[in-house]
């Protein structure tokens, strides 16, 4: 089964997925050449709405729209709740949103596009190092000699 992030990058033009992969770069060289920018960078990552949450919240708001507008307006409009309906269903099964192409050009990413960065800011602050050195040959927990013998 085809994850949406896979879905929505396979539906994105080249040039935009071009730009989204450079600006996550250009965050990355930003914390690599000045390490006190890590903590404000996940801070923003954690504020960072991604697709899958940015098409509920567009659907949300104009299914509720259709419905206000068709209950106080005009009887038409309550097919628009109806459209955004079949779009979420479309967007669940297949990836295609009518408005992923707007989206994904106003740099709205998938969550692994956010989650490799967040992943990678965590790597340059060195949050990772101490697992590294756990796993170095003839660490502590190599050693057998150093190990505790088990007691029935």
């Amino acid at each position: 089964m085809e994850r949406s992030h896979d879905r929505a990058r396979r539906h994105t033009a080249r040039s935009v997925l071009r730009r989204i992969d450079d600006d996550t770069v250009g965050h990355l060289m930003e914390v690599a050449q000045k390490p006190e920018t890590a903590s404000r960078r996940l801070e923003a990552l954690d504020r960072e709405w991604d697709m899958d949450r940015t098409i509920e919240a567009e659907a949300a708001a104009m299914g509720l729209m259709g419905l206000a507008l068709g209950a106080f307006v005009r009887p038409a409009f309550l097919a628009m709740p109806a459209t955004v309906g079949a779009a979420v269903f479309l967007f669940g099964t297949r990836g295609i949103y009518p408005l992923l192409p707007i989206f994904r050009r106003l740099g709205v990413r998938t969550a692994l596009e956010i989650e490799r960065e967040r992943y990678a800011v965590k790597a340059l602050r060195g949050d990772f190092d101490s697992m590294a050195q756990e796993q170095q040959p003839g660490s502590a927990a190599d050693r057998s000699d150093d190990a505790a013998p088990l007691r029935h």
